[in-house]
């Protein structure tokens, strides 16, 4: 199979692999497309120290269902079935200490970070059956791979408390910024506004019927003054000292700052504006089980605000150069898939598989 692997730091090749194993429980799942991600970036960089060389990345996904390993096939999925997985992998035996909350799990692994698993910037993944979930019929495939960064941010959403009647400021307009305002829309939340210094981004982000702030431009406080104040929660989607300083400044007192973005591993903060303000500060990092499954029916639900957000797709053989334009400051609008899409026929262990 094809695959993209992390020759070094700052250099993706196309290598073919073997296809792993299927082992009991498990799911082959053969890869349509998978969403660059910033952390992705950062890995490919070098700059976060969770990914390595030799390493498959890749966790944004959406596919078909090719074949299953050994034992009980789930009941809600078939052969052939459009799918996306929940790349958080838990021990079996932390499945139910952790229901609802099973980023916690202190065993749980990541598909995509964890360098042992080949993950999904490949024509095909192995997953386990109970990550797996069908999407609804209708659903275009491309976008189940918006359904992971979409659960990251209704998961930032729940974690801010977010309500129907609350005034929210997005900080950073960025696929994650931008899943946000997915998210949030599809809530009905009405008071929402969102800073960003792209002007290509503030563009797609006002077609979405949201307001934005160049906070390169103005202060953003002082243009929320001029729409109702400061907002009840602010959600920090870039994750830098600047951002989470002016996220502080900009809700009101009382209210909440929740920190997704991961800019910077380190951010200066000032400490008066969280406790003579009284306001919280809550931190949120990838999602639960529910969260993803959620995800799959809000973005299903909203095609063309989905389709919105898909800024291109790329080869293969393309996705170096994807990442290099990235890695350098590229301005992509919005996510930048890469496409495993071609028609092929699969041997697995010298047998047919799943047909």
């Amino acid at each position: 199979m094809r695959t993209l692997v992390l020759e070094e730091f700052g250099r993706l090749a196309l290598a073919d692999r073997p296809i792993p194993a299927l082992g009991s429980g498990e799911v082959l799942i053969r890869v349509a497309y998978t969403g660059i991600c910033g952390s992705d970036i950062h890995g490919y960089t070098g700059d976060n120290g969770r990914r390595s060389i030799g390493q498959i990345m890749g966790h944004e996904s959406s596919g078909v269902i090719e074949a299953f390993g050994p034992g009980k096939r789930p009941a809600a999925l078939a052969v052939g079935d459009a799918v996306t997985f929940n790349p958080v992998v838990l021990p079996v035996e932390d499945r139910a200490v952790f229901a609802d909350r099973e980023q916690h799990s202190p065993g749980k692994s990541v598909i995509g970070v964890d360098p042992s698993r080949f993950a999904s910037f490949a024509d095909y993944v192995i997953v386990p059956a109970v990550n797996v979930l069908r999407l609804p019929d209708g659903m275009p495939i491309e976008h189940g791979a918006l359904v992971e960064p979409t659960a990251v941010a209704l998961h930032a959403i729940r974690r801010a408390g977010v309500t129907a009647g609350s005034r929210v400021l997005v900080l950073g307009g960025g696929p994650i910024g931008q899943s946000l305002v997915l998210a949030l829309t599809a809530l009905g939340v009405p008071g929402i506004h969102v800073t960003e210094i792209s002007p290509a981004r503030r563009a797609l982000i006002a077609g979405m019927g949201v307001p934005t702030i160049d906070p390169s431009a103005a202060d953003p406080l002082g243009a929320l003054e001029l729409d109702g104040g400061p907002v009840d929660i602010a959600i920090d989607a870039v994750g830098s000292s600047r951002s989470l300083a002016d996220a502080l400044r900009c809700t009101a007192l009382g209210g909440t700052v929740c920190l997704v973005g991961m800019g910077e591993p380190e951010v200066q903060v000032d400490a008066f504006q969280i406790s003579t303000a009284e306001r919280a500060v809550v931190g949120s990092f990838t999602y639960s089980a529910r969260d993803f499954a959620d995800a799959v029916d809000l973005v299903a639900a909203h095609p063309a605000r989905a389709a919105s957000l898909i800024s291109s797709v790329v080869e293969p053989e393309d996705a170096d150069a994807a990442f290099s334009a990235l890695a350098t400051g590229g301005d992509a609008l919005g996510k930048v898939l890469v496409s495993f899409v071609r028609e092929r026929t699969l041997e697995h262990d010298g047998e047919r598989t799943g047909r």
